[in-house]
C-alpha cells in the first residue's frame, strides 16, 4: 500500500520513463507534486524503494527503474510512521509561543504530509531566529506532529547520542516558551547560543543536560535560559 504522495510520484516517474527514457530530475519531480523541498522527494522515493516499487541503479546519477505499479486506487489510510521518521515519546502539550521566537508552521489534522519550515544546523552562537532559510522546508507525515506552531531543526554534533538524535538528524520541534523537566528542548542561551539538549530545573537554577557522557551538563540561572520549543520527533535519512 502506498500513501496518495507515493503513489502519485510513482506515476509521474513511470509516465516520464515511458515517455523519454529518462528519469525526471528531483526539481521536475518537486514540481509536479507540488512540494516545496526535494528533501521530501528524497523520503518518498526512499519510501516506494523500501515498498519494492523502485530500485535506484548504482553508479548512475538520479537513474531509478520501475520495479512494479501499484493499483491506482492504493491509498495508505493508516497511522503507520514511514520507516525514517522516528516518533518522540515526549508527552509536552503545547503552552504558548516564544516571545520573539521564530514562527513555525501551524498544524491542523488532515491525511495530507505537513511542510514545516526547516532551519539551519543549530549551532552555538547562532540565535534561531537568523538559522531560518525561507527556501527550505521538510515534509512530515501529520501524526507527527500534534497542535501548536512547528518547524524543522537540523542537528550538528554528536552531545545527544544517547538519547538517539543523531548528527544529521532533523528535529521536528513544538513552539513553545515552557518544558516540563526533562523534556528535550531548544534552549537560548543568553540571547545569543541555541542548544538542543534536555531540561532540568532544581531550585533556581536551570541545567542543560547532554546525552553524551563526553559532554558535562552546564547549570544557568534563570533569567540566563529561554525555551524556544520542544522536541516531538527526528526525522532519520539513510544514505
Amino acid at each position: 500500500m502506498l500513501t496518495k504522495k507515493q503513489h502519485e510520484l510513482l506515476v509521474f516517474i513511470n509516465a516520464r520513463l515511458q515517455d523519454t527514457g529518462v528519469c525526471p530530475s528531483f526539481d521536475e519531480m518537486k514540481d509536479a507534486l507540488g512540494l516545496k523541498s526535494k528533501s521530501g522527494i528524497h523520503r518518498l522515493i526512499t519510501g516506494l524503494e523500501e515498498r519494492g516499487f523502485v530500485r535506484r541503479l548504482p553508479h548512475r546519477a538520479r537513474a531509478l527503474e520501475i520495479l512494479r505499479l501499484a493499483d491506482s486506487t492504493a491509498s495508505e489510510q493508516t497511522t503507520r510512521f514511514d520507516a525514517k521518521v522516528i516518533k518522540g515519546e515526549f508527552n509536552s502539550a503545547p503552552r504558548g509561543t516564544p516571545k520573539g521566537a521564530a514562527k513555525g508552521t501551524e498544524v491542523a489534522a488532515s491525511g495530507e504530509a505537513v511542510d514545516l519550515p526547516l532551519y539551519g544546523r543549530i549551532a552555538a552562537g547562532t540565535p534561531i531566529e537568523a538559522l531560518r532559510d525561507p527556501e527550505n522546508s521538510v515534509s512530515v507525515p501529520p501524526n507527527l506532529v500534534g497542535r501548536g506552531r512547528h518547524y524543522a531543526l537540523e542537528v550538528s554534533g554528536d552531545s545527544m547520542v544517547e538519547a538517539g538524535i543523531l548528527d544529521g538528524d532533523v528535529a521536528i520541534i513544538r513552539e513553545g516558551e515552557t518544558a516540563d523537566n526533562g523534556a528535550i528542548v531548544v534552549a537560548l542561551v543568553d540571547e545569543n547560543e541555541v542548544t538542543l539538549k534536555r531540561l532540568r530545573r532544581k531550585g533556581k537554577s536551570i541545567a542543560l543536560e547532554p546525552a553524551n557522557a563526553a559532554y558535562e551538563t552546564r547549570i544557568f540561572g534563570p533569567d540566563q535560559v529561554k525555551v524556544q520549543g520542544t522536541l516531538v520527533g527526528l526525522i532519520r535519512t539513510y544514505h
